[in-house]
């Protein structure tokens, strides 16, 4: 990791400006040459039901600690700048920003790289558990084959 680069790692349950997310990356840091962000959001439907809200649920503490541990590693593998990890906990609705990754680098293909790299870490390795509110009742989202696939692949791509 570069002796200087702090991540940002925040769990919240209140909504975050995207817009100042991803200048605090950039503004003032003149050698930056790439900002490249992620916003996941809730989507209204998920296997084929309609979700009116979901609440997401995290351990405090832990959290936090196996963001920093991913954050850690695309430092150790990307020359970055910055990095940013902001989740948000609580009940959502379909629309609400749930998940803002963003990195900064002197060069885009480092900030494409590592912010892809964390996203897809994030899913599947960040301890968060979703439940979600549908016409039928409320169910708990499993893991994602996708998600693990596409981890998977950093295992051999730096």
């Amino acid at each position: 990791m570069q002796p200087n680069l702090l991540p940002r790692i925040r769990v919240q349950s209140e909504p975050f400006d995207t817009a100042h997310e991803q200048e605090i990356l950039w503004r003032g840091y003149s050698h930056v040459g790439a900002v490249v962000t992620f916003i996941g959001l809730m989507r209204d439907i998920n296997a084929g039901q309609r979700v009116s809200a979901m609440c997401l649920e995290h351990y405090p503490g832990m959290t936090e600690q196996a963001l920093m541990s991913i954050a850690r590693e695309a430092a150790s593998r990307w020359s970055l700048e910055g990095i940013s990890l902001l989740h948000r906990v609580g009940e959502l609705a379909p629309q609400d920003p749930i998940v803002f990754v963003g990195v900064s680098a002197r060069h885009r293909g480092d900030a494409f790289r590592a912010c892809e790299f964390l996203i897809d870490y994030l899913k599947t390795r960040a301890p968060f558990w979703k439940k979600e509110r549908t016409l039928s009742g409320e169910r708990w989202v499993e893991a994602r084959e996708t998600d693990e696939q596409a981890a998977q692949r950093w295992n051999t791509d730096p």
